[in-house]
């Protein structure tokens, strides 16, 4: 089952939202159920948040050395459509 965030359509209004949903929450729900509407404690509307994806990050380009190390093949442009292995 996917994770849905959630969070107060008027999250700075402390009459329209309690701390839960002010705050945000995370809810577990099947994907073909209709999208919560109403805080599950104080009833007040929300609205469905889209989080962030995890993806995983490059710091730097690999290196030469780094590339060989890993089992790459590296190549260099030498001339027009003739590369060298380095």
């Amino acid at each position: 089952m996917p994770i849905y965030e959630y969070v107060s359509e008027a999250p700075d209004d402390p009459e329209r939202s309690c701390r839960v949903c002010r705050r945000g929450f995370e809810l577990r729900r099947p994907a073909d159920r209709e999208a919560l509407v109403k805080c599950l404690i104080c009833k007040k509307p929300v609205k469905k948040v889209i989080s962030q994806v995890n993806t995983p990050r490059v710091t730097k380009p690999m290196s030469v050395t780094d590339a060989k190390k890993a089992g790459f093949t590296v190549l260099e442009k030498r001339d027009q459509g003739v590369y060298e292995k380095l």
